[in-house]
């Protein structure tokens, strides 16, 4: 793997920090995935994810499910282990916006509400692991170790 790759993916600006964000948000956002795809936690599965999605102009809706139910999931587990964090964390950050702009936006900012506050939350939290990197205690420091010539 080329040295600039690596440290692009791997090397991170984040200590203790970036682990405190990593693994409630990764969860959460783990949880969230797992509702879409299995019908875990009260969730509808990919069924009926899907037919809400294409409810709300999400089409294909089945297929719109299993991309937002995939990122959510993968990468919500990508980043409690703090493994390839930027990218998984540009996807989720990704798909908080939609969530704000195709869900939540219309109904204002709280959540009692149904509103974007806590999409918002999770897209700046996913927007500033994406920045800083994955952090001190995460499996890219042992990749960019490894594969990035850090050390050598």
């Amino acid at each position: 793997m080329g040295s600039k790759l690596s440290q692009a993916l791997f090397n991170s600006s984040g200590g203790y920090a970036a682990l405190v964000l990593r693994i409630p948000v990764g969860l959460i956002l783990a949880a969230h995935g797992a509702q879409k795809l299995f019908g875990w936690f009260g969730g509808y599965g990919l069924e009926g994810t899907g037919q809400w999605m294409a409810s709300l102009g999400l089409e294909p809706g089945y297929l719109m499910a299993l991309i937002a139910g995939s990122v959510e999931f993968f990468g919500g587990l990508a980043l409690v282990l703090g493994l390839l964090t930027r990218p998984a964390a540009v996807a989720s950050a990704f798909a908080m916006l939609i969530a704000v702009f195709a869900v939540h936006i219309g109904n204002g900012l709280f959540m009692e509400n149904n509103g974007y506050e806590f999409a918002l939350t999770l897209f700046v939290v996913s927007l500033a692991l994406a920045i800083q990197g994955a952090g001190r205690f995460a499996m890219d420091r042992v990749l960019l170790e490894r594969f990035g010539g850090v050390g050598r």
